[in-house]
């Protein structure tokens, strides 16, 4: 280990899912390098992630007001260097970090390479392999500046004991908890919801199942599935993200999309089934350390271009319904294996 290298900058901005990612990675760093201390430029609001690393601390730049543009970058470099960095790990690799990292003079500063002639030739039919993942990805920046990180024998924190507001909301009672996620940013990336109301009427019957969202619409949404079935609850717009993560560990599995609440989940260590509809876990988004049997895949015989785009955001009109290929029966006999 480099003994010049103490202190790590570590930047991912961008989605939820992303920055949920860099979890696992940066808590077996933190057990293989205790000495060596991180700072994460990400929004504020992703703060509760990182709550149970040692050594980790959270900087959260203002994007939009003083840290907005190139001058506004020029003073967030400013900031991070009165914090004695001595590396950079940039796991975002985009225009912005690109311009900071112009700023961070004498600094060593690595980014993380995202295969994107790989991701191309993946959804472009060429090669229909498993790329790098993105925890992978992340490891190498690390392994560039010094640090491998070994991944092969992960741990996770103990479940979170609930708080008394929190109880009030969820319950507390002998029953199996099923989270589900039904949202995702793209249309493309969600279990038709008349299907997963049949998921959540069925699961209902002899489990509790936890629902979760944001944001007016879904929530509305969701209401109305609370209100049809006995053991359900929505917490959406219900809980701040630390108590929601308190809850989410709580989980014995979560159903989500090929979406942030997926990694959230699996970097608590919780059993995941994902849903993949115009993606595909080829691309390296598989949530952290689960069972590739767990990802449930549209019809690729009926949908040979899957897939057709790493975020879910372009696709054939044909393929709009891809995900009516995964049937509700599949879905729950494979949460029902896992509990």
């Amino acid at each position: 280990m480099p003994k010049t290298i103490k202190h790590i900058l570590v930047i991912r901005l961008s989605a939820m899912g992303d920055v949920a990612m860099t979890i696992p990675v940066l808590r077996a760093f933190t057990q293989q390098y205790p000495n060596v201390k991180i700072t994460v430029l990400t929004r504020g609001f992703f703060n509760p992630f990182f709550r149970d690393l040692p050594n980790v601390t959270v900087f959260s730049p203002d994007l939009k007001g003083k840290h907005k543009g190139i001058f506004g970058l020029l003073k967030l470099s400013r900031a991070l260097a009165k914090l004695n960095i001595d590396a950079v790990a940039d796991l975002h690799n985009v225009l912005r970090t690109n311009i900071l990292k112009f700023f961070f003079f004498g600094i060593n500063v690595v980014q993380i390479d995202k295969g994107r002639e790989d991701k191309k030739a993946l959804i472009n039919g060429k090669n229909f392999v498993q790329l790098t993942t993105t925890h992978q990805r992340y490891v190498e920046v690390f392994k560039q500046l010094g640090f491998p990180i070994n991944l092969s024998k992960p741990s996770f924190p103990k479940r979170k004991e609930l708080a008394s507001k929190t109880l009030a909301i969820v319950g507390n009672d002998s029953k199996k908890w099923i989270g589900i996620a039904p949202f995702a940013t793209y249309e493309s990336k969600m279990y038709p919801l008349h299907l997963m109301e049949e998921v959540i009427k069925e699961l209902s019957k002899n489990n509790k199942v936890l629902l979760f969202g944001g944001g007016e619409h879904e929530i509305k949404i969701l209401n109305d599935f609370e209100s049809k079935f006995n053991n359900v609850v929505n917490v959406a717009g219900m809980l701040s993200l630390d108590e929601e993560l308190d809850v989410i560990s709580n989980l014995d599995v979560m159903l989500s999309m090929d979406s942030g609440n997926a990694h959230i989940a699996a970097m608590l260590g919780i059993n995941v089934v994902t849903l993949w509809g115009v993606t595909h876990p080829f691309a390296g988004f598989y949530p952290f350390n689960q069972n590739p049997e767990n990802a449930l895949l549209a019809n690729r015989n009926i949908y040979p271009e899957i897939p057709t785009s790493i975020y879910g955001n372009k696709f054939p009109e044909s393929y709009k319904n891809v995900m009516k290929s995964i049937s509700p029966e599949l879905v729950i006999n494979k949460i029902n294996s896992l509990i």
